[in-house]
């Protein structure tokens, strides 16, 4: 599946990076951004909902929407792609996995060392204060409010028009540019920063490896683009690393 030296520089990498999108999540059964308006919420567009002035303006409405979404992601299960991401995490001396998703399938299937760039669907904010909540009353409002200040409560996913954590995003870039080996897993390479972090870690010299069903603006630039889904191709990549490792072992 992927050439022998460019497996040869994955199995001589230090450091790996994995940045996932929305393509891996779906292969779950979770619906995409954009895809998740169905039913009743057909008649919505998703950036009329993700904004902090649609919060203000209808706090009800989005405390709902964001409800949906959450028991779908509370139903979908890991799937392959998602192990064998955390047998990469196994056999690599080091993994950092970015990603775009807000499901925590990630952290579900066994990956440590996650940065979750867009925030997790399961985190509470308070919206006055930005702060975690880790805990609050239902008192049959919505949606509930702040034990501290008595604010409103909100998902704590990053909405249009908001930067991105900035310690995350920190993290996310320093590990891009330091590391070994890029590998962009369905991802559009549309979003930005998210985006550029492929390229950022090309000029420093990382090896880049692509795996989505179709192409995409980073395909041109990257060393190897699998194309397929990630729950096929992600355990045959894990795979032939670990058959070239035991090669590479030394014997008694």
């Amino acid at each position: 599946m992927l050439a022998e030296p460019l497996l040869q520089r994955l199995a001589e990498a230090r450091h790996v990076v994995a940045l996932t999108g929305a393509g891996i999540s779906a292969e779950s059964g979770v619906p995409t951004f954009r895809d998740a308006q169905t039913g009743l919420w057909a008649r919505y567009r998703a950036e009329e909902l993700a904004t902090p002035a649609a919060f203000l303006a209808e706090p009800r409405l989005v405390w709902d929407w964001y409800a949906w979404r959450r028991s779908l992601t509370r139903r979908a299960q890991p799937n392959a792609g998602h192990a064998a991401l955390v047998q990469l995490e196994r056999l690599l001396p080091r993994l950092t996995l970015i990603t775009q998703n807000v499901d925590g399938l990630h952290a579900r299937a066994g990956s440590r060392n996650v940065l979750e760039l867009h925030g997790n669907l399961d985190t509470t904010l308070c919206f006055d204060e930005g702060t975690v909540v880790t805990e609050y009353t239902d008192d049959g409002r919505t949606p509930p409010r702040c034990p501290r200040c008595g604010g409103l409560l909100r998902p704590g996913v990053v909405w249009f028009g908001e930067s991105l954590p900035k310690a995350t995003l920190e993290q996310a870039e320093v590990a891009a540019a330091s590391c070994d080996v890029l590998l962009s897993v369905g991802t559009s390479s549309l979003v930005h920063p998210a985006a550029g972090l492929p390229l950022a870690a090309k000029r420093h010299g990382a090896v880049l490896l692509e795996v989505n069903p179709t192409a995409t603006p980073l395909t041109p630039h990257v060393d190897a683009a699998l194309s397929g889904p990630a729950g096929l191709l992600l355990p045959e990549l894990a795979r032939q690393l670990e058959r070239l490792r035991g090669r590479l072992a030394p014997s008694d």
